[in-house]
């Protein structure tokens, strides 16, 4: 057992609960100066406040730290804007990037009434967990996503009402084969899974990233360059609890982009940010367990894929309800230029021992632990406590009503699907073509994320509202610059 003192990051790999009193003594034992406070808004955001530590004491994890919840995305009105960041103890670690000795932790949102407030997006998650362990079907939920993301040399946007524009750059790119000064290690579209360095530009980094993940507690299993030219890379987590897991998700993010930084360079999540080529993806690897025994793996040697029947009901709810689920897993309006046939997309509603165009797949498993399956649709531009959250109620939900993957038309789907003739296609169901379209599927089918008040009708509202406006109508309403090309002479 490790212990706060030695590293206070130990609950990541396992360690014992993390008390208040234990933040204080680690406080006064490292010489932390500040503590840096995060919640996480709807959207999916870090926003923190940095504390001097003569101002944290065991109040400070009681009662909480006062801020305006309506300069928060999907909080509350200027009318009613009091409310509280309470941390968590177990959440702490020390933070690599700052500039002085600082404790970093994770918070839960409270009203001044220490309610607990039900459109934060880790109490959604929190509400999850324990909705899984009163059904009784398991207690326990394990996620394990892969984020996909490019490393890029340099970034230039802009929108303006006469002007738009765009640029990404790294010198692994293939257009930059003929630049001046190339050395020729350059990436082939479609060609970067994973030849070595020179071609590889990013190992080194990616490693600096590693380890400064390792730093603050998290496991990693591996890391490596992706599919795409300009950098596109992964860097794998060993799976944890859903709660802790979304929690890793958000340091994750953290960590890379701010060693990113560090070496003069830059990181995005965005699932489509060059033409052409391969996106970026967060497939999300999920099973669930009971007493210490994993649910999803079937002994008989005819079980699909040695699929549980539980497992399967599990599957038959997730593809049942992923029209509308993709409203919280792949939430952006570029989320759906990625969800395209032709580059190993998602797009298809089946399930699949090994098909990578299925929306779920179902990783060769040696063993009863490692059964699981893998819902490969969703982006890391998901906030990832409403995300883990919504497909585990997606899967109850299968669970609960006893559905069959096969007898609801989903597969398995163990064929080419790219070579399949249009009859067959015209049998398969596809993800929605875009942001608008989930979020209206979402709209008519939420009653499964409503069960043990997990989701708020007024959560899946606020969400909904907040998407159209901000986004669908934002992105809708602008002439794109391709528009030009097409229609400028006609």
């Amino acid at each position: 057992m490790c212990s706060v003192k030695e590293n206070i990051s130990c609950k990541f790999r396992g360690g014992f609960q993390v008390k208040a009193e234990d933040v204080l003594r680690t406080i006064r034992e490292k010489q932390i100066e500040m503590i840096d406070v995060h919640i996480i808004d709807m959207p999916g955001i870090w926003q923190h406040v940095t504390i001097p530590v003569s101002e944290v004491d065991e109040e400070t994890f009681s009662h909480g730290i006062p801020f305006d919840g309506s300069s928060i995305r999907g909080f509350r009105g200027i009318e009613e804007s009091d409310m509280l960041m309470v941390p968590d103890p177990d959440t702490a670690v020390i933070d690599p990037f700052a500039p002085v000795p600082t404790l970093s932790l994770v918070a839960d949102v409270y009203d001044p009434k220490h309610v607990a407030y039900q459109r934060d997006p880790r109490r959604v998650a929190q509400n999850a967990e324990a909705y899984l362990k009163a059904s009784g079907i398991a207690d326990t939920s394990f996620w394990g996503p892969e984020l996909e993301f490019f490393i890029f040399d340099s970034v230039r946007y802009i929108n303006q009402g006469h002007h738009a524009a765009y640029m990404v750059d790294s010198g692994e790119g293939f257009w930059n084969s003929f630049q001046e000064g190339s050395l020729g290690h350059t990436i082939r579209t479609k060609e970067g899974y994973f030849p070595v360095p020179p071609l590889d530009s990013t190992a080194a980094l990616r490693t600096a990233m590693v380890k400064a993940l390792q730093s603050v507690g998290i496991r990693v299993e591996m890391h490596h360059h992706e599919v795409a030219t300009a950098g596109q890379g992964e860097i794998d987590l060993r799976f944890n609890t859903l709660t802790k897991q979304a929690d890793t998700v958000m340091m994750y993010k953290y960590v890379v982009r701010n060693v990113a930084q560090q070496h003069g360079k830059t990181v995005t999540f965005m699932p489509k940010p060059i033409f052409g080529d391969n996106g970026n993806g967060m497939h999300v690897h999920q099973s669930l367990w009971k007493d210490g025994k994993p649910l999803f793996y079937a002994e008989e040697p005819d079980a699909y894929a040695h699929m549980s029947p539980l497992a399967l009901s599990y599957i038959a709810g997730v593809l049942k309800h992923a029209r509308a689920l993709l409203a919280f897993t792949n939430p952006s309006t570029n989320s759906y230029r990625r969800l395209v046939p032709g580059y190993e997309a998602p797009v298809n509603i089946v399930f699949s021992h090994g098909n990578r165009s299925a929306a779920i797949r179902i990783p060769v498993n040696n063993n009863a632990k490692a059964s699981r399956i893998e819902f490969r649709t969703p982006d890391a531009t998901s906030n990832p406590y409403l995300a883990f959250a919504a497909l585990l109620m997606a899967g109850l939900d299968g669970i609960r009503k006893g559905l069959d993957p096969v007898k609801e038309g989903f597969g398995p789907m163990d064929k080419n699907i790219y070579a399949l003739s249009a009859a067959e296609l015209a049998t398969i169901q596809s993800v929605p073509g875009s942001l608008g379209e989930s979020l209206d599927a979402l709209e008519q089918d939420h009653e499964f994320l409503l069960q043990g008040d997990v989701f708020s009708e007024d959560l899946i509202r606020t969400w909904i509202d907040y998407k159209r406006a901000n986004e669908v109508d934002a992105v809708n309403l602008r002439p794109h610059p391709m528009e030009f090309e097409l229609y400028f002479n006609s």
